[in-house]
């Protein structure tokens, strides 16, 4: 029983490290090829571009990802590693691309039609990266120490993220979503949407909460 014991966690320890290898690899992968692409079509000057590429929350979710798992893969015990391979950190992360894959997919998908590389990299971007996470997190990622209380201090992210969107915009007149474009859909709406996407961040944190407890209960031994 032994042999069989040492095996699986063996298997287990292999199968995380190379999952969390092709994670990170896929992962910056698809940040530098965007980051290369919106270089070269860029429209204004390159620290602007830069600037702009930083602004769009499916970057700064997608970097966070690749950051968990490199994390992981290192293996240090430092603060940064240690705060980038929690439950709770992981979990918040994956509530974030999930909304890149669900929102991108279902609102921004038919708004344009890329080609090429940038084909490539939107589908990495959008919809491999998000789902390669939420597997991540469902096979590999504790969640018994999840609590209910969680969700609250994961909004801080996005909620940040947004007003530093509305400033931006308001001081240079780039938005990095049609739903957020106080210049062409008004502040009136644009506050509503804001409200609409933190409600889909709460719902959608409870959920991952709600789910990880449910496989930490069926998970646990019989009279724990």
């Amino acid at each position: 029983m032994t042999g069989i014991t040492r095996n699986n966690t063996s298997t287990a320890r292999s199968a995380f490290f190379y999952y969390s290898l092709a994670g990170a690899l896929i992962g910056w992968f698809a940040v530098i090829l965007q980051l290369w692409l919106i270089i070269v079509n860029r429209v204004v000057s390159i620290p602007e571009t830069v600037l702009r590429f930083f602004s769009y929350f499916t970057i700064l979710s997608n970097i966070l990802a690749a950051i968990c798992y490199t994390c992981a893969l290192s293996g240090r015990a430092v603060p940064f590693t240690r705060f980038f391979t929690k439950p709770a950190t992981l979990t918040a992360i994956t509530v974030y691309i999930s909304v890149v894959g669900i929102v991108y997919n279902i609102i921004l998908r038919s708004l344009w039609d890329p080609v090429g590389w940038q084909q490539l990299a939107d589908e990495l971007l959008h919809s491999l990266s998000p789902l390669l996470f939420i597997v991540y997190w469902l096979v590999f990622i504790p969640k018994r120490t999840l609590r209910w209380s969680d969700v609250f201090s994961w909004l801080l992210f996005p909620l940040v993220y947004l007003i530093w969107s509305i400033i931006h915009g308001r001081l240079n007149g780039f938005y990095p979503y049609p739903f957020i474009d106080a210049a062409t859909i008004g502040y009136p709406k644009l506050m509503l949407n804001s409200l609409i996407l933190l409600i889909a961040f709460l719902g959608l944190s409870l959920l991952f909460v709600g789910i990880g407890r449910l496989m930490s209960r069926a998970a646990r031994p019989a009279g724990e």
